[in-house]
This record gives C-alpha cells, sequence and structure tokens, in this order.
C-alpha cells in the first residue's frame, strides 16, 4: 500500500502567458493535517483546483493510493473521496440546515419523494459525527461564518471523505470560533481523514499542522515537518524577505495643551453600545478588541453616521459634531474602512481611479466638470505612494489582490484629508508580504501626518504590534484597557478567553 494518499508529481500550469504552477510536488499521508502556506498569487488554489480535477495539468502527474490517474475530473475526485471547502461553503442560503445535509444524499439516490423523518435523521447523524449541535431548522443564510462553515464540513464528511482541503478557513473567524475549528479538525483526523490546510497565517500554521508545504510565485520552496518551521522562517519562505517585528511606537505631541483629536463621552447605540468613553490623540493607534457582537462595529459605524439614532457626545479637535449621516461624517474629517471591502468598501468592476477619488469629488470639479488631469495626477500620486501592484490607475478594482484592494480603499479616504481613521479589521484575507505593506501606511499615516486610528480587529498579533493601547469591548462597554507595558499576545488572548 503507498505511503501517500495523494501526490503530485513535476505538476507545471499555464493560463495564456502566465505560469501558475513550475514543477510543484506534494505528498499528503492518510489521516495527516498537511498546512499549504504561500501568499495570494503564489499557486495554493490553483493547486486545489488540480487535486480536485476542477484544472488539467500541462505537465505531471496525479497519484492516488499510488495509482495514476489520468484526467482526474472533479466527479473522480469525490469518488476517490477528496473534498474541498472553499471560502463562500457552496451552500444554499435559502435552504435550512438539515436540507442541505440532507440534500446531496438524496440526489445520489435518487428519491423523487422527500422524506422529512429522513432529513432529520441525516443531518443529526452528519453533525453527530463532529460531536456538534445545531438548530436543524434555521436558514443557512441567517448563521453566523462560524456555522455555515459546520455545515459545509459535515456535508463534505458525509460523502466519506478521505482527503478534506480546506482554503482559507479562519478569514472570517474570532479567535474562539479558530479554537472550535481546530478541535474540530482534531477529530476529523481522529477518525482517519487527511486535512490539507491551506493558508497564510503562520500562527495557525504552527498550531495546527504537522507537515508544511511554502510556495512562491507559483513554485515550492520550503517543505517538511511543522517542528522544522518558526515564524521567520516562514515569512522568509513566503515572502523571500525578513520583515520587521517592531511594535509601533507613540510618543504624546510635545505641545502641553494638545488636546484629543477625538473625545467620545457617553455614547450610546440601542441595543449594541451602551455609555462608551473613547479618546484618540494625534499619532496614535489605538485597538478595539473583543468577541463578535460586543458592539465595536455598531460603535465604528455611530461614529461614521451610519447609526443616526446614537446618543452621546463626539467631539473632534475640541469641537462638537453631530455624525448624523456618512457625508457629515466626512466633512467632519472621520473616515472608515469596512471589513468587508468589496461589498461595502469598493465598486468592483469600476477603475481604481474612480474609487480614489469618488468620496472627495468635489476637490476635483471645476466649473461643473471633473479636472481630468488634476485627477489623473492625484491618483497616480497615490497609486505610487500606496504601492499597488497593478498596470495603472485605470486598473478595476475587481483585478487586484486583497492586499492591493485594501490600499485602494486607505487612498480614497486620505484623499478626504480626515483626522481620524477607522479601521474595521484592516488585513482580514491580506498575506502576510501586504499585511505588512498595510501596517507600514498604517503607521507612517499616524506618526508621520498626525492622523489618529482606531483599528478594531480579531486578530490580536496584529493589536500588540501596531497599537499603542487596545481596548476590550463586551456587551456594549469598553471592559478593559492595555497599555503598551501590558500589550502581550497572552495578557490580550487571556482577557479576551475571560469574557466567553
Amino acid at each position: 500500500m503507498s505511503e501517500y494518499l495523494i501526490e503530485l508529481r513535476h505538476i507545471s500550469k499555464h493560463f495564456g502567458g502566465v505560469q501558475a504552477l513550475k514543477d510543484v510536488s506534494l505528498a499528503i499521508r492518510p489521516g495527516e493535517i498537511h498546512c499549504l502556506a504561500g501568499e495570494n498569487g503564489s499557486g495554493k488554489s490553483t493547486v486545489i483546483k488540480v487535486i480536485s480535477g476542477v484544472y488539467q495539468p500541462d505537465q505531471g502527474e496525479v497519484l492516488i493510493d499510488g495509482q495514476p490517474v489520468s484526467r482526474l475530473d472533479p466527479v473522480k475526485s469525490v469518488r476517490h473521496g477528496i473534498q474541498v471547502i472553499y471560502q463562500d461553503f457552496s451552500l444554499f442560503g435559502n435552504l435550512s440546515v438539515a436540507e442541505n445535509l440532507a440534500l446531496n444524499a438524496f440526489l445520489q439516490e435518487e428519491r423523487k419523494i422527500i422524506r422529512w423523518r429522513r432529513v432529520r435523521q441525516l443531518a443529526e447523524a452528519a453533525l453527530g459525527r463532529l460531536g456538534v449541535g445545531m438548530d436543524l431548522d434555521a436558514l443557512v443564510d441567517t448563521l453566523p461564518t462560524s456555522g455555515k462553515q459546520t455545515v459545509a464540513i459535515a456535508r463534505a464528511m458525509m460523502a466519506d471523505a478521505r482527503l478534506l482541503i480546506m482554503d482559507e478557513p479562519t478569514t472570517a473567524l474570532t479567535r474562539h470560533e479558530v479554537d472550535a475549528l481546530f478541535a474540530m479538525v482534531r477529530d476529523i483526523q481522529a477518525q482517519g481523514v487527511a486535512v490539507l490546510f491551506v493558508s497564510h497565517k503562520m500562527r495557525e500554521m504552527l498550531e495546527i499542522s504537522e507537515r508544511l508545504t511554502v510556495f512562491r510565485n507559483g513554485g515550492k520552496v520550503a517543505e517538511g515537518p511543522i517542528r522544522d518551521f518558526d515564524e521567520p522562517a516562514i515569512t522568509h519562505a513566503m515572502t523571500g524577505q525578513h520583515l520587521s517585528a517592531d511594535r509601533y511606537q507613540w510618543r504624546p505631541p510635545a505641545k502641553a495643551d494638545a488636546g484629543p483629536v477625538l473625545q467620545v463621552r457617553g455614547l450610546s447605540v440601542p441595543g449594541a453600545v451602551q455609555a462608551a468613553d473613547l479618546s484618540l490623540a494625534a499619532g496614535e493607534i489605538v485597538g478595539i478588541s473583543g468577541l463578535i457582537g460586543s458592539g465595536r462595529t455598531e460603535l465604528a459605524l455611530a461614529l461614521f453616521g451610519m447609526k443616526p439614532g446614537f446618543s452621546g457626545e463626539i467631539r473632534l479637535a475640541g469641537q462638537a459634531v453631530h455624525p448624523r449621516s456618512v457625508q457629515q461624517a466626512i466633512r467632519s474629517g472621520i473616515a472608515y474602512v469596512p471589513e468587508d471591502r468589496l461589498t461595502e468598501g469598493l465598486f468592483a468592476t469600476q477603475s481604481i481611479e474612480r474609487n480614489m477619488i469618488v468620496t472627495s469629488i468635489e476637490r476635483f470639479v471645476r466649473g461643473g466638470f471633473v479636472d481630468r488631469q488634476r485627477a489623473d495626477a492625484t491618483t497616480r500620486e497615490m497609486f505610487a505612494g500606496m504601492q499597488i501592484a497593478a498596470p495603472g490607475p485605470h486598473t478595476p478594482v475587481n483585478h487586484l489582490s486583497g492586499g492591493n484592494a485594501q490600499r485602494v480603499v486607505l487612498a480614497r479616504w486620505l484623499l478626504t484629508q480626515a483626522r481620524v481613521l477607522i479601521l474595521n479589521g484592516p488585513t482580514v484575507g491580506v498575506d502576510v508580504g501586504s499585511k505588512a505593506q498595510i501596517h507600514a501606511i498604517i503607521r507612517s499615516l499616524a506618526r508621520d501626518q498626525g492622523l489618529a486610528v482606531l483599528m478594531i480587529s480579531d486578530d490580536v498579533p496584529e493589536l500588540v504590534q501596531n497599537c499603542n493601547r487596545i481596548l476590550v469591548m463586551h456587551r456594549g462597554r469598553f471592559v478593559d484597557e492595555l497599555s503598551e507595558a501590558d500589550m502581550d499576545e497572552q495578557i490580550v488572548n487571556d482577557r479576551l478567553k475571560a469574557l466567553v
């Protein structure tokens, strides 16, 4: 019997003039947790689609149980026990949990009559195999991300999975939800199922995987047991660079009379935030952490004029402001970068230039017309300053990686000459290289331009490395504050776990 469940040998794949994979080999043992790491564009997604039979390699071969498989297609892949859970989960949002779980079984059995008792039996058995319980009648669209992921995993296990491929499974999860997912993955492993964990989050790779393979620019650059790696080694393999791990240092303004840029007193949002007090000085980067539902996002939306029913006092540079709309918040000098940049922060089919200037278009209007020359010059300058990797400012933003798209959103708000920048999940879904560059941009804006930054994040290392203070929010209130001296990752994690 073969040592490996699946092997890729010397796989190459081209798309037009672009070589996505270059002589790549990868082997996964039965029942092992194997991590595939790399930045966006490194070839991870292409490998997933070769294993699942979506793509046919130009060169090389695929072996399953030691036997070559010619022209592996999605149907053959599933029959061999290969299941992929993509980031969108591929579920039916308008169907219940039970219906999503039972659907494939009924299709395979070619049943024409639905027996609802059997639907529930199948669903209960699937979730029971994972050791979890859920409301079987809940519509999938109403579930949190972690719930949808659980349904997708349970459905895959119903198909007698031997290899479960999880594509960026923790992108939208809190630390508590990540812990629950990892417990589930280990239970799956205990049942003899191999897991290919595709990620660019180094802490998670080190925590969950037994073996690691790293891709860069379509080629394999590192491979071995996880004990042979640490964070700097993985970062260097993924990026080819040694990235700085220095923390952000903030010093109060030299002027004794310099007051806070943003001051919030007794801010309340019905059902979400209760009497929150907050102060931000020029150049500060203050983090907010807390569990999902703690009121963090509602606080940000109130400051940005998207919760007009709030009560309390907001002052910018000592002047009272009342942002009852987004337009009022922007005019006051408040900018907000949402967590879901694709649906809330960008016009995906429009150019980088149009996305940059849309919020500050008045600056470029002369005599009722847009001064194209001035707009073009400004956006080209911002394009270069933000180090956006694209052919030019006229490139549609849906052609950009997550990191580059996030830089476009940042550039848009900088053109409004904001004094307060609120970042909600600033590097969600961004690879390690782009993440470091975005952090450097944020630090520069705070340190060199005096921007006051409020950073909301579930990524504790991100907060510890970039913030001079961290506020912990729970059930609509600030319940803890960690100063620079207390900002240790373990301390932050312990305080968050105490809230569960």
